[in-house]
């Protein structure tokens, strides 16, 4: 049976061990590719770089009114930068009237706000000025290609836009110079179209044609669908990081954790030897599934986000601490080992849930409440938090049982137990 338990223990170290190594190098063999960790792992601006810019509403509008408007902007945004190809934006709400937007790769800080700050009236014209309709009647502006199989944008009107565009389209159809017969698409003072009325359009749905390839008809799509934001938006924060800047704070958090981690993983070893032992192990583990769960739910890793993982690194070392420390008073009344270890974890679990759930009900509300990189802080803390419960409730309780079972020896010193003379 001995032997057998430390087989057990001596495979289950060796997968630990592999599954460090994927971690961190990854593995590739014909079809079958890992990547390492960092490979995975989403940055945030503050580590990759980029620009992110706070808009806030300049507007009377309350209650659900407001949130239908900011609800409108936030989509109008998110379509102008998903349109013109920034990639993986992050475009949130915040306190009702705000909205924060992340844009990674962009270095000009003016490029975002022209991107997505502008007010943006989007007009229809008629040649002698007249204004036909606005944006705010474009229902859908999409690509596709006519009976003739003809690359172009379609176009679909509300009903104010559909009566408003046959009354014109059928009246300038009838003028006998070209010239006049042609309706300006105007964005913010700038005609990006001037397509020539060739039919009345009595139905609401109009086609744009004219030499368009696939990416001139998108952008063209793309910024009349755009359109006007409900409200006029005011920048209150900007703020830029170079790509440089980023990756030297990402390297120098990840020494700093690695100088960290080295002297827990001492410490525990000195100070409780064996048990220290499988504290190291758990919390190895832990430290790949938190780093795993993160990746899997796609989350972008901040530089908060990296204080809540340390700081929950420091509670999930906190809560072996504690059941240790029980199991040496056990051991110190006289209980053997494999008893004491049984009335340790029982004696620590109220304890431990008691820490953890205070913090994990800070971390709920700073999730709940905060904005921007304090919600990254929340999350990782959370992540981390409810990794370390189980970590220290199960993995570290059954490896410990476990390395009892394999009875390597009976000295209490190897739990960190002082022999006291008596």
């Amino acid at each position: 049976m001995k032997n057998k338990n430390r087989l057990v223990f001596a495979l289950i170290l060796i997968l630990v061990l592999g599954a460090v190594y994927l971690s961190i190098y990854g593995l590739e063999m014909d079809q079958y590719k890992i990547s390492p960790y960092r490979d995975e792992i989403k940055l945030g601006l503050d580590l990759s770089g980029g620009v992110y810019v706070v808009l806030e509403a300049v507007t009377d509008a309350t209650g659900q009114e407001l949130d239908e408007k900011m609800a409108q902007t936030r989509a109008i945004i998110a379509q102008r930068v998903d349109g013109l190809g920034v990639s993986e934006p992050n475009i949130t709400i915040e306190n009702r009237d705000r909205i924060r937007v992340e844009l990674a790769g962009l270095s000009n800080p003016q490029e975002a706000i022209d991107l997505i700050g502008k007010t943006a009236m989007l007009q229809f014209i008629e040649p002698d000025g007249t204004v036909i309709l606005t944006g705010q009647n474009v229902r859908d502006s999409v690509v596709t290609y006519n009976e003739r199989n003809e690359i172009g944008v379609s176009l679909e009107f509300d009903n104010i836009g559909a009566t408003a565009f046959s009354e014109a389209t059928g009246r300038l159809l009838n003028e006998p110079m070209e010239q006049d017969r042609i309706i300006r698409i105007v964005l913010d003072d700038e005609v990006i179209s001037s397509p020539f009325v060739s039919a009345h359009i009595r139905d609401g749905r109009s086609f744009i044609s004219g030499g368009f390839t696939i990416d001139s008809a998108s952008n063209l799509a793309n910024l009349i669908k755009a359109g006007a934001l409900p409200v006029e938006m005011r920048e209150v924060e900007i703020s830029a990081i170079g790509p440089s800047l980023g990756l030297e704070s990402l390297d120098r958090s990840i020494f700093a954790a690695m100088i960290g981690l080295i002297l827990i993983f001492a410490f525990m070893l000195i100070f409780y030897r064996l048990p220290g032992l499988v504290a190291n192990v758990a919390l190895t583990l832990y430290i790949l599934i938190v780093l795993g769960i993160v990746i899997g739910l796609n989350a972008n890793l901040t530089l908060p986000g990296i204080a809540g993982l340390i700081l929950s690194v420091g509670m999930a070392v906190d809560a072996n601490v504690v059941i240790f420390e029980r199991i040496k008073e056990e051991m110190q009344v006289g209980k053997t080992i494999r008893t004491s270890v049984d009335s340790g974890f029982k004696r620590a679990m109220s304890t431990i849930v008691d820490a953890n759930v205070t913090t994990l009900i800070a971390g709920v509300v700073l999730f709940y409440f905060g904005t921007g990189p304090i919600r990254g802080f929340a999350v990782t803390l959370l992540i981390g938090l409810l990794t370390s419960l189980f970590t220290a409730l199960v993995i570290t309780r059954l490896l410990l049982k476990l390395v009892v079972k394999m009875d390597l020896t009976r000295s209490k010193k190897m739990y960190g137990v002082k022999e006291v003379a008596r």
